[in-house]
């Protein structure tokens, strides 16, 4: 296996990220995208980075999705998936009072176009079954409780619908994860971070994963934060990195 070192600005200390060492963070996951996007590597898989260590270097950094995305030059979807359900998400790291703003027409179905294309082509999937989430309680409750259902959500699915794709909702999120509910589904998109990410960690956090949809290679990454507590303590659950690492290696395989 080889090896290509990144150097760094001072010595590592477990549990003790330097914030003097986030330039190299960054180079590390540029240069693997860079050899990505030559051909030299088939796929990525990354761990955890400590957004508030990067940005404390001087670096703004949102997450490795973000950075991924920019550097190929083209729109991306965040996935989350375990064994039980696949979630993709319209928006990511927001504040919450953002989320509502940032949900356009434009966003809704960029998003659906993506998790579609990746289900037929690194899942295999001819015609996949999409539930898609609705922003407000009770998926606005027919504009009693907002109106992005009645203005957005409904008239991009309709028009997606006629393309061809298959797409359930807008579905309330309270019951939206229910057995029966998904029962058929290939996946669920989520309006947001937390509406659609809490159901999945609790249902097999262990083995979940970061699936970055639209990247013209495969990056996976593990679905969990630094936890620099147990840090050079050999107690870590590395199913996560494990379970990461094989779906990217599949699928490359499909590429």
């Amino acid at each position: 296996l080889p090896l290509h070192p990144v150097r760094q600005a001072v010595a590592t200390r477990l549990g003790t990220p330097n914030p003097a060492n986030a330039a190299a963070v960054i180079a590390g996951l540029r240069g693997a995208a860079g050899d990505c996007l030559a051909g030299r590597l088939h796929g990525i898989v990354t761990g955890p980075v400590h957004k508030a260590v990067i940005n404390a270097g001087g670096i703004p950094y949102t997450g490795t999705t973000e950075l991924l995305a920019e550097q190929a030059g083209c729109p991306v979807v965040m996935m989350l998936a375990n064994s039980i359900v696949r979630v993709a998400l319209v928006t990511t790291h927001l504040p919450l009072r953002a989320v509502a703003d940032a949900i356009t027409s434009e966003a809704l179905s960029q998003c659906l176009r993506i998790t579609h294309a990746a289900m037929q082509r690194d899942f295999g999937l001819e015609h996949p079954r999409i539930a898609v989430l609705g922003l407000n309680p009770h998926a606005g409750e027919d504009g009693h409780l907002g109106r992005e259902e009645l203005d957005i959500v409904i008239p991009v699915l309709e028009q997606l619908r006629g393309d061809g794709m298959q797409l359930i909702g807008p579905l309330p999120a309270d019951t939206a994860f229910l057995p029966q509910k998904l029962s058929g589904c290939d996946a669920v998109v989520a309006m947001y971070h937390d509406q659609g990410l809490p159901v999945l960690k609790y249902s097999g956090f262990e083995q979940a994963v970061n699936i970055t949809l639209g990247l013209p290679y495969p990056r996976v990454a593990v679905d969990h934060g630094t936890a620099l507590e147990l840090a050079g303590r050999g107690i870590a659950d590395p199913s996560s990195l494990m379970a990461a690492t094989e779906l990217c290696a599949r699928l490359a395989a499909r590429r």
